[in-house]
This record gives structure tokens, C-alpha cells and sequence, in this order.
């Protein structure tokens, strides 16, 4: 009898099989959602500036707020899908979802937009983490498993790619509140058909959620990058510091709590872990750049090149497909090179990217070839970073893992929007203040040098000797400002290089398919 029991230990694991990939492609989706849902606002800017006009501040909050939500909440929906089921957590926020892209889609004022963005990444974050915990019990082989992590990361990162494509479509024959529609008709059949193709997985263990750690956990990102934004944008001063040290200060108390908890929210230990520690960081820093200069780049084609919303997204598809066939190769490279190698190096090669984008005048095609190769550059990294993460942590805390991986991009996407996007906003009105034409009226080159649509139509107001020079000179602060921008990210993507290829010791190539430990979670069809 012993000997049967290790010999079946040492059967190898049983490989996915069309239900399997099936359930994977029911799981794409939402992750495809969660990242659209981040980039596809960048092209309806324009038209949801002129019907909701929103100060400066409201609009960073559009689009930041459902960043931030999402990766404030993470880790506490991995929490409550390792204790309640991953599945039931998965579909919860799948409803969640939907309700909130409605009110989105038809909020009439600015205040209520915010609101349901803010639900919309409350309800996000339950998505992404139950997806990559219900995947790893889904594909028991190593292998396939890499591959199904990284077909994900595909589907992860060609959402936040085709967002501005496909808000494009949508803007070219509907208005600004279409693009949240979007979740509607996907959510709905993610309802419909994920009872019955994708497992239930919840942990062995879970101990209590504190409530404590899950407000913290909330503030400690929104306070410190409101602060952070208020000294981009309008400088230094009191307020502005003390916000962000209040910030930091949360942050202080909530790691302390954790290290006390018998169950903390966030498990600190993980990042004992180097190829843990590493990977998360990283995905930080990915989400800082990509995020940051898409929000730029998607503005630029429309508001300085005076591209329509669908030639834009159009002009923005090489990116999508450049990145596809980037993580494809990559993916089937990890069985000779080790996956940290190909990350640094991706990295370093993506400092082109930027470096291209401090040249962009007048031609797009500067401007997306720059776009290209940062994205191209940073593959890799999204592409294996994930499966690092997850394979790093012990099987019974794949929820917890999973959601801090999830949490890192989504917090680096959230804090290159309001950071970098606070940045360039302030780096805007600076030099709109400086080169604002004789004549214009100080009220209205006050308010026009807050943002570039608020800028545009006041120029449309003034007379033409005045408004067509006044228009000028805010696109030529504009695309100052993406100058600075990419000045910033060259070290960013450098020091990205450098820490990746720390742990190219530590990390071996592909293992061969090895079997589960008994403490995987044990997916039931139910």
C-alpha cells in the first residue's frame, strides 16, 4: 500500500484538457475587462471633457480613481477567495461590474462618473486574483500551466492595448458613455457559462479578514498619491505635504499590523521570497511606465494631431499586435533561457521606446514607433512576471500571490496616470503660463492651463489672431510635457534592467512537469 502511495507521488499530474481551455478562455475576459477598462477612457477624454466638463482634478480622478481601487482592494479579494471560494467571488464581481459600467456609462455629471469608477475597481479587483488562483488549479502541469498563465497575461495586457482601438470604434458613432458599455454583453456570458466550465477553489485554510487591515490597506495608496498630485499640479505646499506624510504614516501602521497578525492581509513573508520581491516590484514599475505614457500618447494623437477617436486607436494597433507576437516568443523561449534574462533584457531594450518619444513633434509615426518598442520591451516582463510570482508562493496562498502580483501592476498602472499624469499636467501649465500669446484674456489662460481640451476650447472662443497662436502654444506645452515624461521613464526602465537581472542566479530555466504538493487547493466541479 505504501509503495502504491509513492509511486502515484510520483505520477506526473494530469494535463488540461478541452474543458480545461475552455474554462481559460471564460477567464480571459474578465482580465481583458479589467485592463480595457483602464485604458479604453484615455481616447473618450476629449468628448467626456466637453459634455461633463470637469476641472483638472476631477479629471485625473476619472481616470485614476479605478486604478487605485482596484489595487487598494487586490489583496483583500484574494483573501476572501481563498476563504469563500474563488469562483463565487469571481462571478460576485462580475455582477458588481456590470451594474457600475451602467451608472458609468450614463452618469450626468462628473461627481457620480467617479463614484461608479471607483465601484468599478472595487469590483475588478475581485476579478483578476480569482482568475490566476482558479488557473493554477485548473493546470497541474507546469508547463501547460506556464503556458496558461501566460495565454492570460496576453489577454491582461491586450485589453489595456486594444482599449484605445476599440473606444475608438465606439466613439466614432457613439458617445463618451459607450466605452464602460463594453462590460455588458462580456460579463453577461461570463455569468452564463462560468458555473458550469470553471472549477470552485478556496484554501484549505483562511483565517479572519480584519477590517482594520482592509481600510488601511484602502488609504494608505489614495492618500499618499492625492498628496503626490497636489504638489505636482500646484506645488509645494502644507497642505499638500502633510496629506502625503499622513500617506506614509498609514502605511508605516499598516505593515506593522500585518507583521503582528497571526493572518495578515498582506503576507509579508512572501517577499522573502527574491524571485517574489522582484517580480512585484518590477510589475510596479511596468505599470508606472506603460500606463503613464499611454495616457499621454492616446491624448496626443487626438488633441495635438487632430486625429479622430478611430484613427487614433487605429494608429495605436501596432502596439496591440507588436506585444502579442513579443509574448508568444517569449513564452516559448523559457525552456532555454531563463525567464529573468529575457525580462531584463526586454527591459533594457525598451529605453528606445522613450527615448524615441523625446523626438515626437508633428509625426505620428515617431510617436508610435516609440510606443511600439517600450511596449515590446516591457512584454516579457508582464508576459512571465505573473508566473514567477505565482510559482514562487506556496500553493495554498496562490489567491494571496496572485492578487499581490495583480495588485503590483494595477497600483504601477493607477500611480503612472496620477503621478506621471500630475507630472505632465504640471510641466503643461508651467509652460503654458510662460508662453501664453499677448492679449489673452489672464482668466482664460488661467483656466486653459489646466488641461489641453479646456485649453483648445477657449482658443475657439477668442478670436482667430488670438485663438489660432493661443492653440499652438498648448500643444506645443503638450507635447513638452510628453517630453519631460519620457525623460522620467528612461531611469525607471533602466533600474527595471538592473533589478530583474539580480535574480538571474537564483532562477533556473523551465522546470520540467513536476506534480502538485498535496496542499494545492482541490478544484471541485460543483
Amino acid at each position: 500500500m505504501a509503495e502504491n502511495r509513492a509511486n502515484k507521488a510520483h505520477e506526473p499530474p494530469a494535463r488540461a484538457g478541452i474543458r480545461e481551455w475552455t474554462a481559460l478562455a471564460v477567464l480571459g475576459m474578465p482580465a481583458v475587462l479589467v485592463m480595457m477598462n483602464m485604458s479604453v477612457l484615455y481616447l473618450a477624454l476629449p468628448s467626456l471633457s466637453a459634455g461633463l466638463q470637469p476641472d483638472g482634478s476631477q479629471l485625473l480622478w476619472i481616470t485614476d480613481i479605478y486604478g487605485f481601487m482596484v489595487a487598494g482592494s487586490l489583496v483583500t479579494m484574494g483573501m476572501l477567495g481563498d476563504r469563500f471560494g474563488h469562483r463565487r467571488i469571481l462571478l460576485l464581481g462580475a455582477v458588481a461590474f456590470t451594474c457600475a459600467s451602467v451608472v458609468a456609462a450614463y452618469a450626468p455629471d462628473a461627481g457620480l462618473l467617479i463614484a461608479a469608477r471607483a465601484v468599478q475597481g472595487v469590483a475588478a479587483a475581485a476579478l483578476a486574483p480569482s482568475s490566476l488562483a482558479l488557473i493554477r488549479a485548473l493546470f497541474a502541469d507546469v508547463r501547460q500551466r506556464t503556458l496558461a498563465i501566460t495565454i492570460w497575461m496576453m489577454a491582461f495586457m491586450g485589453g489595456g492595448a486594444l482599449g484605445p482601438l476599440v473606444g475608438g470604434v465606439l466613439l466614432q458613432y457613439f458617445w463618451w458613455g459607450a466605452v464602460f458599455l463594453l462590460a455588458v454583453p462580456t460579463m453577461a456570458l461570463l455569468l452564463v457559462t462560468g458555473p458550469f466550465l470553471v472549477p470552485e477553489s478556496r484554501a484549505s485554510a483562511s483565517g479572519r479578514l480584519d477590517a482594520v487591515s482592509v481600510v488601511l490597506s484602502l488609504l494608505t495608496p489614495l492618500t499618499i498619491v492625492f498628496g503626490i498630485k497636489d504638489l505636482a499640479v500646484h506645488g509645494f505646499a502644507l497642505p499638500s505635504v502633510g496629506v502625503l506624510v499622513a500617506g506614509l504614516v498609514i502605511g508605516v501602521v499598516f505593515v506593522r499590523r500585518q507583521r503582528r497578525l497571526s493572518n495578515p492581509l498582506l503576507d509579508l513573508g512572501l517577499f522573502r521570497i527574491p524571485a517574489f520581491a522582484v517580480s512585484v516590484t518590477g510589475m510596479v514599475l511596468v505599470g508606472i511606465v506603460l500606463f503613464g505614457t499611454s495616457l499621454l500618447t492616446s491624448q496626443y494623437l487626438q488633441l495635438v494631431l487632430g486625429f479622430s477617436p478611430l484613427e487614433a486607436g487605429l494608429w495605436q494597433l501596432p502596439t496591440a499586435v507588436t506585444g502579442t507576437v513579443v509574448a508568444l516568443v517569449v513564452s516559448s523561449l523559457t525552456g532555454r533561457i531563463r525567464p529573468v534574462v529575457l525580462m531584463s533584457a526586454g527591459a533594457a531594450f525598451a529605453v528606445i521606446g522613450p527615448i524615441l518619444l523625446t523626438q515626437v513633434d508633428r509625426n505620428p509615426v515617431t510617436l508610435v514607433s516609440g510606443s511600439v518598442l517600450l511596449f515590446a520591451g516591457l512584454t516579457p516582463f508582464m508576459a512571465l512576471g505573473t508566473n514567477l510570482v505565482v510559482g514562487a508562493a506556496p500553493p495554498e496562498r496562490a489567491g494571496a500571490a496572485s492578487a499581490i502580483s495583480e495588485t503590483g501592476a494595477e497600483l504601477g498602472g493607477a500611480l503612472g496616470i496620477a503621478v506621471l499624469g500630475s507630472i505632465a499636467t504640471g510641466v503643461y501649465g508651467s509652460y503654458m503660463i510662460g508662453h501664453t500669446p499677448d492679449g489673452v484674456p489672464a482668466t482664460v489662460a488661467e483656466a486653459a492651463s489646466e488641461t489641453l481640451p479646456a485649453a483648445l476650447q477657449a482658443a475657439q472662443r477668442l478670436p482667430d489672431s488670438l485663438g489660432i497662436p493661443f492653440a499652438q502654444t498648448a500643444r506645443d506645452a503638450f507635447a513638452h510635457s510628453l517630453h519631460v515624461h519620457a525623460l522620467i521613464t528612461i531611469p525607471l526602465l533602466i533600474a527595471l534592467a538592473l533589478l530583474t537581472l539580480t535574480l538571474r542566479r537564483a532562477t533556473p530555466p523551465q522546470p520540467p512537469s513536476q506534480p502538485e504538493q498535496a496542499t494545492t487547493p482541490t478544484p471541485a466541479f460543483d
